[in-house]
């Protein structure tokens, strides 16, 4: 049997969980790469961005990312993160109903202390034995799991691609839709349809989506909820934190605690 940091290490293990807890430093990047089996990534600590073809997420901290299998998809550390990862067989993954797609989830206190105790299990622990019981609640629970508006879908038309991945790096609601369609060679009306037509979502909504993504990657990495409102555009603290609370249901300090 292959040892744990072997790349096919969790493809071999004949279970259908396994678990395991890794610590990474802030600003540490991971490039595309995928997994034979789906990934699902808690961030117990810090916030995780994670970059597909598809688009962008963002995994605050105590949430976590589910990726299907064979994704590609790259990794950004912000701030110092501990995350607690599931590496799911295909069986599993359809038992539990989990999704088809990346997504965000939610995380309720029960998955958090289950992951907790799952990281501490052997890998080859007994199916018909309390271990095996608590990966099978655990595989439930994460089935019940609800999906969070954390991303930003990338557009297909490499114009459009290539403008919203530099805007991603640095968003602002100073960038309108005129500005992107001229910069796409583009009428403002064929862009507003192609982009909706591609993202689903309005120019505007993205953007707001763009934004909120690298406010909570700046906020996780210690940064002051004032800088980064005006850095993104905003009159004041108070009109981010409003928009913050409308999309999240929280203020930013609230969200990230």
């Amino acid at each position: 049997m292959p040892e744990p940091d072997h790349p096919h290490f969790y493809t071999e293990l004949p279970r259908p969980l396994i678990a395991t807890a890794r610590s990474y430093a802030a600003g540490l990047h991971f490039p595309l790469h995928s997994h034979p089996r789906g990934q699902f990534a808690y961030a117990a600590t810090g916030a995780i961005s994670v970059l597909t073809p598809q688009g962008n997420w963002l995994v605050p901290p105590q949430r976590a990312c589910w990726l299907p299998a064979g994704l590609e998809h790259g990794m950004q550390m912000h701030g110092d993160v501990t995350m607690l990862n599931l590496f799911i067989s295909a069986q599993a993954v359809a038992n539990g109903g989990l999704p088809v797609h990346c997504s965000v989830l939610d995380t309720s206190p029960l998955l958090r202390q289950l992951l907790a105790e799952a990281v501490k299990l052997d890998s080859l622990y007994a199916k018909n034995s309390r271990e095996g019981r608590l990966m099978a609640l655990l595989l439930d629970e994460i089935g019940l799991m609800a999906p969070l508006a954390l991303n930003a879908p990338l557009p297909q038309e490499p114009r459009l691609a290539c403008l919203c991945t530099e805007l991603l790096l640095q968003p602002g609601l100073d960038i309108d839709v005129d500005t992107m369609a001229a910069r796409a060679g583009m009428s403002r009306r064929t862009f507003t349809r192609l982009f909706r037509q591609q993202t689903g979502l309005g120019f505007a909504q993205w953007r707001q989506q763009a934004c909120l993504l690298n406010a909570i990657t700046r906020l996780a990495e210690g940064q002051a909820v004032t800088r980064v409102a005006f850095d993104l555009g905003y009159g004041s603290a108070s009109a981010f934190t409003a928009a913050f609370r409308k999309v999240l249901g929280k203020p930013p300090s609230g969200y990230l605690r």
